[in-house]
């Protein structure tokens, strides 16, 4: 089971937690991750908060932020449109995807809500509390997924758009735009695969336009780039950077960013849990540039920014980065009235016969030898098959599950496995008697 520290930080409650990817722990989904390094040094997130399995996002916007992407510290409640916190006196409409920056001592959220509202509100902290929000004039052209972007020259952009992304000069206050520079049709669903979720850096020379790319199956499951070399293209579309297709059965959409942190640079994004659509969780990437620019697809792992994860400790079973079938990342226990709750815990659930979950990657060292799940067994019997570096090989080891279970009834199995040395992914087999046999919460392997 997790741990959650709590600190009290001002009148905001922050959490500290060791996680590698989803960077989100149980009972706390960010997804359409935007990163930002501020001048502390520290890397920001800045994303929308998915509250429920019914419907997208939230009243309020919440901060990750980390000085080694691999420790997290989560701070609520930093501008919200509803409740306790209300920034916005006159809606109440959910809030989509942000955006920030810095200037003049000021941090700026940028943000837009379900009703098609975009605007700013300020702060003196990158965490907020963001207030005095104004609304954005955009010459009726709103619609959704703010960025920002400020050029070598000092001047500053405002992105935004669906199907076709839209761009514009940002006046010195960073409230208002200047709507006789406003550009059509940037970037289209057309010729650069553009859904939503567009996002601007510049490196060596070259503008990189990052959003949500719908080239494969119809859909945005990918972080996809085009490039330019003015930020007012034209573009021409690069690639895609990372895909997120198969982190959940109910999977359909992606967005996220790319940052340079510590000389080294990331690819932030979100994959599905719970099998729907709109519970979603941030990830991280490394990535490379090749000389001529352009960018190295990346796989989806379950380090993240970290080392591979060690095998002779916990893995939680929500770690997996790649699943096949009904399997999908569910809430084992969840408190929606205090997310912090320290008791929030996730699961392997809703197993069905050959399904399987991968996870990228594990060092197991010198060897390992046997192996201990934690699983609650279904009312009928049944089997998981441990494999490295791909699904169809021989098992190096099965742990039979017993039947006569509830499915909610955790107990510790383990068995022995053929010796598994140095740095493997590894693929988890199940077989299930009946539709929903058995869950899992974690394993760990011993020497």
């Amino acid at each position: 089971m997790k741990k959650l520290k709590i600190i009290l930080l001002l009148f905001f409650a922050c959490t500290l937690t060791f996680s590698q990817n989803p960077i989100c722990p149980p009972g706390l989904n960010i997804a359409d991750p935007t990163a930002r390094v501020w001048k502390d040094g520290k890397l920001y997130v800045y994303g929308s908060r998915d509250e429920s399995l019914d419907y997208y996002c939230s009243y309020d916007h919440w901060v990750l932020s980390s000085s080694d992407l691999i420790n997290w510290e989560y701070t609520p409640n930093v501008f919200a449109s509803k409740g306790k916190y209300d920034q916005i006196p006159w809606n109440d409409q959910a809030l989509y995807a942000p955006d920030a920056m810095y200037r003049n001592g000021k941090y700026y959220l940028y943000y837009c809500q379900s009703g098609g509202q975009e605007g700013v509100a300020t702060s003196n902290s990158p965490t907020g509390p963001f207030t005095n929000p104004k609304e954005i004039y955009l010459k009726n052209k709103n619609q959704i997924d703010p960025a920002v972007f400020i050029d070598d020259d000092g001047q500053a952009y405002y992105l935004w758009g669906q199907f076709q992304a839209k761009i514009a000069k940002l006046k010195p206050n960073m409230t208002e735009i200047d709507t006789t520079t406003i550009v059509d049709n940037l970037i289209t669903e057309k010729e650069h695969f553009f859904h939503e979720g567009g996002y601007m850096v510049k490196r060596n020379g070259i503008y990189y336009f990052i959003y949500a790319d719908m080239s494969r199956k119809g859909m945005p499951t990918c972080i996809g780039y085009a490039t330019s070399r003015s930020p007012l293209g034209p573009f021409k579309y690069g690639g895609v950077i990372v895909d997120n297709d198969g982190c959940d059965p109910a999977n359909w959409n992606n967005h996220g960013s790319i940052v340079e942190f510590k000389g080294k640079w990331y690819v932030f994004y979100h994959r599905t849990t719970n099998g729907v659509i709109n519970s979603r969780k941030a990830c991280i990437e490394p990535i490379n540039f090749n000389q001529d620019g352009s960018i190295n697809e990346v796989e989806m792992t379950s380090q993240g920014a970290g080392k591979p994860l060690d095998a002779f400790s916990k893995i939680e079973a929500e770690r997996t980065c790649l699943m096949f079938g009904n399997i999908r990342i569910e809430y084992l226990s969840f408190d929606e009235t205090n997310l912090l709750n320290p008791s929030n815990n996730d699961q392997l659930g809703k197993i069905k016969n050959k399904d399987w979950a991968a996870y990228k990657y594990i060092d197991f060292g010198a060897g390992a030898k046997t192996v201990t799940v934690c699983v609650a067994p279904g009312a009928k019997p049944g089997k998981i098959q441990f494999k490295l570096d791909n699904v169809w090989g021989a098992p190096i080891g099965t742990l039979d599950v017993p039947g006569g279970g509830d499915g909610k009834t955790f107990k510790t199995l383990s068995t022995n496995i053929s010796l598994a040395k140095g740095v493997h992914s590894l693929y988890i087999d199940f077989t299930a008697h009946e539709n929903e046999s058995f869950n899992v919460d974690w394993f760990e392997f011993k020497k």
